[in-house]
């Protein structure tokens, strides 16, 4: 299966609409556990709050595009920038 990089980058002035998603977006990335390798919350040079990262390893790009579409705070709007990009793991382990 090949592995990619989902970079997701919230709005400005957005952790209202992160945080009243919340519960369902962990929900459905627990749910995804089998395609979801690392995942977590990425946060700006102050501590705050700036986006999500995801290693999915997946069938293909339109999987890994399927994912992100389906997960609540895509379908919420939490996202200003998203970019999708197969990588080749060199060192350590997925």
């Amino acid at each position: 299966m090949p592995t990619f990089v989902l970079h997701c980058l919230d709005k400005a002035d957005s952790i209202d609409l992160r945080m009243a998603t919340r519960e369902r977006h962990l929900a459905y990335v627990q749910s995804r556990a089998a395609d979801v390798k690392i995942a977590g919350p990425m946060f700006d040079d102050a501590g705050g709050m700036a986006g999500s990262m995801f290693i999915l390893d997946v069938a293909d790009k339109a999987a890994a595009q399927a994912f992100n579409d389906a997960d609540p705070y895509t379908q919420a709007g939490l996202w200003r920038q998203v970019e999708l990009n197969p990588v080749k793991i060199t060192f350590g382990q997925i």
